[in-house]
């Protein structure tokens, strides 16, 4: 049985020969890579949804030598990227993509520190995530290029990393906040419980079915971006949501149509449950992440203990966490001991003080 094929595009059957196109109502054709599982095919079929049919008609160009996209070809070809996992792969994908249509008529050879700052980074410059997510590709691709002898060396040497805005924890409020709004049986709040005492990335907790939970109320997790194989024991209040919550479904959250959601739709679905919580932007569904690593650290976890929770892969990435718990708990304790102190100054001096007489004022205090 043929494979089922997104909206708007069609076989097409020539002189004995099938070819995938892509047409919307009564608009122009416009031919796509035959492989509708393929990276090319996905990316093509996009462009061709925002009506980009140029970029859609360029991808079957070849690469001229010595360009941009002639090197994103033969990156595209590497060990190291057909090792990456499919989530991190999604990500490359559109970036690469980008760089090809915008940027791959360039040689890389003429590319210099200034040329990659203003001719690729420039136009980022009010949205720093994708600056720096630019840059770190490119570098992959210089990188690429050293290794199979296109380049002696790296033009992007002495760029700085764009600072960006990291996403902060929920406050406690806020999570009371948004369980106020989303009562226990709601999908929204069951959401929120694997999210903040679990401690999973939305890759993760999209994909959470109750066949991943055992007798002994734990869940087998494998995190899509490490690939650790986790087992974390259910915390009582999401064991609590989960038996309030009516799951009809072998996955726990799906969409409205008991599909399960792509991770973006998912993120997109999760921003707004928290809008109409009344919540800020800044509250993003990762923020639950962080903010379930703050609660663990404030409980007393240690580093390795929060490792095993959030499946950090470096010791650091968990002692942030600790460390933040005990820069609050010592500040606290540091003003506790200066009141303290204070107070016993000022009770110092006023027990001085007891059983004197008060100094009379003398002629020369007297006015004339």
């Amino acid at each position: 049985m043929p494979r089922k094929l997104p909206p708007h595009v069609e076989r097409n059957h020539v002189k004995g020969y099938t070819y995938l196109s892509f047409r919307r109502g009564k608009g122009p054709r416009v031919r796509l890579p035959n492989d509708p599982t393929s990276e090319e095919f996905m990316v093509a079929y996009q462009a061709a949804l925002l009506g980009q049919t140029a970029l859609v008609r360029d991808r079957f160009v070849p690469a001229a030598p010595g360009t941009i996209a002639a090197l994103i070809a033969s990156y595209k070809k590497s060990a190291e990227y057909i090792g990456l996992r499919d989530t991190s792969k999604t990500g490359y994908i559109s970036r690469l993509e980008t760089l090809r249509t915008e940027h791959g008529h360039r040689t890389f050879a003429g590319l210099s520190r200034e040329r990659i700052i203003t001719g690729i980074l420039q136009p980022y410059a009010d949205r720093p995530g994708a600056a720096l997510d630019t840059l770190k590709k490119l570098r992959i691709l210089i990188r690429h290029a050293i290794n199979i002898g296109w380049l002696k060396h790296d033009p992007s040497l002495g760029i700085k990393r764009p600072k960006i805005k990291k996403i902060r924890s929920w406050t406690d409020d806020e999570i009371e906040q948004f369980k106020k709004r989303w009562p226990l049986g709601t999908k929204q709040r069951t959401a929120f419980h694997l999210f903040l005492n679990l401690g999973q990335r939305r890759s993760d907790v999209v994909r959470m079915a109750q066949t991943h939970i055992t007798p002994e109320r734990r869940i087998r997790i494998k995190q899509q971006k490490t690939g650790r194989e986790l087992l974390i024991p259910l915390h009582r209040d999401t064991v609590e949501a989960l038996d309030a919550y009516d799951m009809q479904h072998v996955v726990i959250i799906t969409t409205a149509y008991g599909k399960s959601f792509t991770v973006d739709g998912f993120s997109g679905w999760m921003r707004d449950a928290i809008s109409e919580a009344g919540l800020p932007l800044d509250c993003k569904p990762h923020g639950l992440r962080k903010a379930a690593g703050r609660l663990l650290a404030e409980a007393g976890a240690t580093a390795k203990m929060i490792m095993s929770v959030l499946g950090h892969t470096t010791l650091a990435e968990a002692e942030r966490y600790t460390e933040e718990a005990d820069q609050a708990g010592l500040a606290e304790d540091a003003v506790i001991k200066l009141e303290g102190h204070k107070a016993n100054r000022i009770a110092q001096t006023t027990s001085a003080g007891l059983g004197k007489t008060p100094k009379t004022r003398g002629k020369s205090d007297r006015k004339e």
